[in-house]
């Protein structure tokens, strides 16, 4: 097993999608909030339902005829370690643009910060796609199809009547055996009619042994470009991710058949499995792939030996145990679809649920738990956390690269990870910033002259680079932004804040006092206020006084609400170490002068230093609020002016937006403790989304999700369902490191219901029960030693409690 798996938590999911067994038998229904179900096979990408085991995913199609897999593996991307800044002299263009920004000079500014840009992240690659031919299958003859998948079991399956019997098939992704399985089954009288074969955009070779074993070998490019700038990859045999993915029939009542190099078929019998793995030669952030890479090719033969000497049960069963110690953590219950809604396939449900209002609380169930699904699946390998497509994606120039955009999606991905208990998923993320100094130090002093402390831009991949992308060509709107780092680290306080690990806080302090050095040191003097000089809020623009739409400016308010949350951040974990007093007494100096929020004529929170008009005032980005989540800084309690104005800002800005703006939305809504509108942007989220390539009459466009629940930006990108679960825990509880908070943002619909399993900082578990907008029950359990004082029904109560203590409250 790779040291960069984390855990032994092997994900996948149950695809169960059939309405027969391989004995003809019905398949027993699996509980509704737990179960994705269709009724036909998936066409498109956004229909597929997704395996994944925390470095392997496999996205099914289930198909009559033609059954098909895509397959990703986490650590196959281009590229190579970071190299030296593009431009390390690039800083002293810095004096110049703050000068022009003083002058009132805005769009010069714009054009000058364009010679502050660096090369672009490097793409997320497919790696393959699996195809198994039903040779003897005629779409026409099926009958009875259902496909599903079970989170709960994190497995997949098809089936449907044909030929006389029934075919079914089952798929997981084990991470204790590194495979993805496939189990084939028939009871029709001629048994399995099969042909297996398998591809890869990149650059490979297949081999099929006589065995039924095929061995694809490839590599992918040392160098590309994103989608929209334009196709360009650079490949060399020499250099470069290798990878090797090993596929193993095992078949024994039936006749395994090597037809040539890239196809082997199955005949007669009534059950198969396949095996599939994959490694590739990545090897850390820091070292070339092909020259100090890993064996993929040993590795890879291994793994497909050990789960070789294995059942399929006996992979199975090791799967569910593993998965299970993570998904059983919480339950949630929030109320009773009636059964002709819960019959209905999931896409149909979720188009009804905004056509018609449709109340289905098992819908709202399983997206919670889909998202912890999703992390569980996407997330377990070390330094290389969940992408903007998590680790499913089969474009080899996919959207924005599927890279790690810092300005929001990469830290969205993470949002739930503690609230949800799933602790170990977040550290993929932790251990991805973990490495960025090492570049982030380079940039600090190449980009903006900066000599204590590390950033990081707009993007990041694999090899965690943290320069300014846009190659002197980017919009400095989103290119130009350096705040990443900042709102990367305080991760770092986050994972203390709900696990109390005084080690962890050792190891990673550094990392985010370094992020706060960089603050501090990028700074400057305003007339007596300390603001940033130039800077951008994400992706938005505002309009110059002679009509010009420009994102750069100077002051944002975005930019001093990062730093404002950073170094507040450090501090605490400063003071709870017992160390760095001299910065601990620099960061209160420096918080001192940070420029205050300011409201606008409209009510609103000001988003740039002066009131400007907006180019979008229903842009999709909403960074200035972020002190009021995912940031602690603002709320209603301390600082109710300008949680009032966040609110505005909201009300201006409307609910008709993006999939993972929505998910923030939720949030935002939730600390302000607005059940209502932070229900309304749930149901908004979960708005049914069509397909990208589907252009029938009735396809709808836009975000929210997709009939496969992957959210949709659109194109897919993760982080909105990521986005969307935390913001249901934080509708239902709300923390600190000294108080919870029970039902804070209920809504109506949820008048009845339950959770249990969730955790709040300061390390403790919440069990809860309520009714008529009142806990009911209530137990906490203290995962550490610690005090909190738990708010409910207008009352309070103090705790202090011993590790692994259970106190029942109600």
């Amino acid at each position: 097993m790779s040291r960069y798996r984390l855990n032994s938590l092997y994900l996948s999911m149950l695809c169960a999608s059939a309405a027969l067994n391989g004995s003809g038998q019905p398949i027993p229904a699996a509980s509704n909030n737990h179960t994705l179900h269709y009724d036909k096979p998936a066409r498109y990408f956004e229909e597929a339902v997704m395996v994944g085991n925390g470095k392997l995913g496999g996205l099914i199609y289930s198909g009559i005829e033609t059954d098909s897999i895509s397959l990703n593996d986490i650590t196959l991307w281009t590229g190579e370690p970071d190299t030296a800044p593009l431009n390390p002299e690039a800083y002293k263009e810095i004096p110049g643009i703050r000068k022009l920004l003083d002058e009132g000079r805005f769009s010069e500014a714009e054009t000058a910060q364009k010679k502050i840009q660096g090369h672009y992240s490097e793409n997320y690659q497919p790696l393959g796609r699996l195809y198994i031919d039903h040779l003897s299958h005629r779409e026409k003859d099926a009958a009875s199809y259902r496909r599903t998948l079970d989170i709960a079991e994190a497995e997949a399956q098809s089936s449907f009547r044909i030929n006389n019997g029934s075919f079914t098939t089952t798929c997981l992704a084990s991470a204790p055996d590194s495979v993805i399985a496939i189990r084939l089954q028939t009871t029709a009288p001629g048994g399995l009619d099969e042909a297996i074969r398998i591809s890869s955009q990149l650059p490979h070779s297949i081999e099929c042994a006589p065995d039924g074993t095929m061995t694809m070998k490839g590599y992918a490019a040392w160098h590309s470009l994103p989608n929209y700038v334009k196709k360009d990859f650079k490949y060399d045999p020499a250099r470069g991710t290798r990878f090797c993915t090993r596929l193993r029939i095992i078949a024994p009542d039936s006749k395994v058949k090597t037809e040539n190099d890239s196809l082997v078929t199955i005949s007669g019998g009534s059950e198969a499995l396949i095996l599939l793995t994959n490694e590739t030669s990545f090897n850390g952030f820091d070292k070339n792939p092909a020259t100090e890479g890993r064996d993929c090719e040993e590795i890879s033969l291994r793994n497909l030996n050990n789960a070789s000497s294995k059942t399929f049960q006996e992979i199975r069963s090791a799967h569910k145990e593993d998965y299970s110690r993570f998904f059983d953590r919480v339950k949630i219950d929030l109320g009773t679809t009636d059964e002709a809604t819960a019959t209905l396939p999931t896409d149909i449900q979720l188009r009804q649920y905004l056509d018609n209002g449709t109340f289905n609380p098992d819908l709202e169930e399983l997206y919670y738990q889909f998202a912890r699904y999703l992390l569980i699946s996407s997330s377990r390998t070390e330094g290389v956390p969940a992408n903007l497509q998590g680790v499913w994606n089969e474009s080899i120039l996919p959207p924005w690269s599927s890279n790690y955009t810092t300005n929001i999606n990469l830290q969205e991905n993470y949002w739930g990870a503690e609230t949800g208990n799933l602790p170990e998923m977040h550290m993929s993320m932790l251990s991805f910033v973990r490495n960025l100094p090492a570049s982030g130090t380079q940039t600090a002093k190449a980009y903006y002259g900066v000599n204590r402390g590390w950033c990081l831009g707009h993007n990041s991949d694999i090899w965690a680079i943290t320069n300014p992308v846009g190659l002197n060509d980017g919009d400095p709107s989103w290119a130009n932004w350096n705040m990443g780092g900042a709102w990367a680290a305080t991760h770092i306080w986050e994972h203390y804040a709900f696990s109390r690990d005084r080690k962890f806080l050792e190891e990673y302090y550094p990392v985010l006092k370094g992020a706060a050095l960089f603050c501090i040191d990028w700074l400057i003097d305003d007339n007596g206020e300390l603001i940033t000089s130039p800077g951008t809020s994400p992706e938005n623009r505002y309009i110059t006084p002679d009509g010009k739409a420009v994102g750069t400016a100077k002051g944002n308010t975005s930019d001093l609400a990062m730093i404002r949350e950073c170094l507040i951040d450090t501090k605490l974990a400063a003071t709870e170490l017992k160390i760095d007093l001299p910065l601990c007494k620099e960061i209160d100096a420096t918080l001192e002068k940070l420029r205050s929020y300011h409201t606008g004529t409209n009510g609103n929170l000001m988003e740039w230093a002066e009131d400007f008009k907006e180019e979008d005032p229903h842009h999709r980005h909403q960074s200035h609020l972020f002190g009021l989540y995912p940031g602690h800084h603002l709320s209603l309690n301390t600082t109710p002016e300008e949680a009032a104005a966040a609110a505005r800002t909201l009300e201006i800005k409307g609910d008709n937006t993006t999939g993972w703006s929505a998910g923030w939305r939720v949030n935002l809504y939730a600390r302000l403790n607005d059940g209502k509108n932070a229900y309304h942007m749930l149901r908004k989220l979960l708005s049914y989304v069509s397909p990208d390539k589907y252009s029938g009459p009735d396809a709808r466009r836009g975000g929210g999700t997709y009939p496969n629940l992957f959210d949709a930006h659109s194109p897919f990108q993760i982080d909105g369902n990521f986005g969307g679960g935390a913001g249901m825990t934080e509708m239902l509880m709300q923390s600190s490191l000294d108080e919870i908070t029970l039902l804070p943002s209920l809504p109506e619909e949820w008048g009845k219901g339950s959770i249990s399993g969730i955790v709040a900082r300061g390390g403790f578990t919440v069990d809860m029960s309520w009714a008529d907008r009142k806990v009911t029950s209530l137990s906490i359990t203290a995962n550490v030693d610690g005090s909190t004082t738990v708010r409910f029904n207008d009352t309070s109560v103090p705790l202090t409690m011993k590790r692994g203590e259970t106190v029942k409250i109600l």
